[in-house]
């Protein structure tokens, strides 16, 4: 029988309540174990070879994510496929962390003997502290919940929830540790959006052979061709000595004809915007799009040594994929 609307939201906060309530209880569990098994992973000069099954394999595999995009050598290794030749995954240096809710699955039952004889240091991730993985490990990340979120305490779900956040705790803490910083990350991320933001200046969006410019006495209709000419929307107004004294957009140009003016005798460096953004080459161009968007404009001159080399429109931003 299909539940009323109001059982449905009152089900789903539920399930919010109660994992966030375990998730809540995992602070008690981080504790100088913890540190010692992050010092571990640190000092390893091996890789961490994560493994597990069912549910918690999948958890295993995003934390395996998480660790290599954040500076820490991980391998998904899955129970089953282990105890059938993936063991071979394991070097003499490689930490082994088995993520598992019971600690008793008959697939942890065959791998964690098969592990210590090869000598490798095994960490239990486990709810359950008098598990069998529990009892045969060097190291324990308790995980322990009271119950799972589902009504019948089957599908894990609070489990696998605090499984994947002590997984967050220990990739975070072990990126603390090795001073990752925002140009490591990009160095790992160079695809996406993320990456473009991270990684892509300024200097490799400019077109170098489009660098819109006039003189200060350039006529309006040799202004109007120039920016035509440009397909930026804008050209820079440079004086002899090549410094940038303005810029004029088409929304210049529109206001200009909209006051009336004639413009027989207007010059360029009558009708330019004066102190334009500037943006130096080697910035990042995500800090160009910052720079548009809080001014509500859409190109930054760009200058190199305090020189003019370009401009940089909103398009060429959004062409690249960084916003």
């Amino acid at each position: 029988m299909r539940n009323s609307g109001g059982d449905i939201i009152r089900t789903a906060k539920e399930v919010i309540e109660k994992e966030a309530a375990a998730v809540a209880r995992l602070s008690d569990y981080i504790d100088s174990g913890f540190e010692e098994i992050c010092e571990l992973i640190f000092n390893s000069g091996g890789r961490l070879i994560i493994t597990g099954i069912g549910k918690s394999a999948i958890i295993g595999s995003k934390i395996v994510a998480t660790l290599n995009s954040t500076g820490t050598p991980a391998v998904f290794m899955h129970a089953a496929d282990a105890i059938h030749g993936d063991l071979g995954i394991i070097m003499p240096k490689d930490i082994v962390l088995c993520i598992s809710k019971s600690g008793n699955t008959p697939e942890i039952k065959v791998l964690v003997p098969l592990i210590k004889r090869m000598g490798n240091t095994l960490i239990a991730m486990v709810s359950s502290a008098n598990s069998f993985l529990a009892e045969h490990s060097d190291y324990i990340i308790k995980t322990t919940i009271d119950s799972e979120a589902c009504p019948n305490n089957l599908a894990p779900t609070s489990s696998t929830t605090t499984q994947l956040v002590m997984g967050d705790a220990l990739a975070v803490a072990l990126l603390k540790m090795r001073g990752f910083t925002k140009d490591d990350f990009a160095r790992l991320h160079p695809g996406g959006s993320l990456g473009k933001k991270l990684y892509t200046r300024v200097s490799d969006l400019i077109d170098s052979n489009s660098r819109p410019f006039v003189r200060g006495d350039e006529t309006i209709r040799g202004t109007i061709f120039n920016i035509s000419a440009s397909r930026l929307g804008a050209t820079v107004v440079l004086n002899s000595n090549e410094d940038v004294l303005g810029i004029i957009t088409d929304g210049d140009i529109r206001r200009m004809l909209e006051r009336g003016e004639s413009t027989d005798n207007l010059r360029a460096i009558d009708i330019m915007s004066h102190s334009p953004k500037t943006i130096d080459s080697e910035e990042l161009a995500f800090k160009a799009f910052n720079i548009m968007e809080q001014n509500k404009i859409t190109s930054v001159v760009v200058l190199d040594n305090g020189k003019y080399k370009g401009l940089v429109h909103i398009h060429d931003i959004i062409r690249e994929g960084i916003v």
